[in-house]
């Protein structure tokens, strides 16, 4: 995992984080009182169980496709898409192919 700040230039999306094969990898780009942004990379198969956060939090697919559950129904989410994770909802995701997205938690 690696937490290194975005640089002060423009950086494609699908830049941010590198694929790894059968990992998923993540890297804060922002961490502060009020939320995180961070990005992830998931080889196809790869998943993030069933949890829960006390806050809401949005996914950005940057390129793939992934099965988000929330509350145990289903949505697919692929590049260019929005989701949001609603606060104190169940949700897990599973990558469908390799997968990147960024992930936006609001604290405040």
């Amino acid at each position: 995992m690696s937490n290194q700040p975005l640089p002060p230039n423009p950086v494609p999306q699908s830049e941010l984080v590198a694929l790894q094969p059968g990992a998923v990898v993540s890297r804060t780009l922002v961490k502060a009182a009020g939320g995180t942004v961070t990005a992830f990379a998931f080889d196809t198969g790869e998943a993030l169980s069933e949890h829960s956060a006390p806050f809401d939090a949005i996914v950005l697919g940057v390129e793939g496709t992934a099965e988000v559950t929330i509350s145990g129904a289903p949505h697919g989410v692929s590049a260019g898409d929005i989701l949001l994770l609603p606060a104190n909802k169940p949700h897990a995701l599973r990558a469908t192919t390799p997968f990147k997205m960024i992930l936006v938690m609001i604290k405040a």
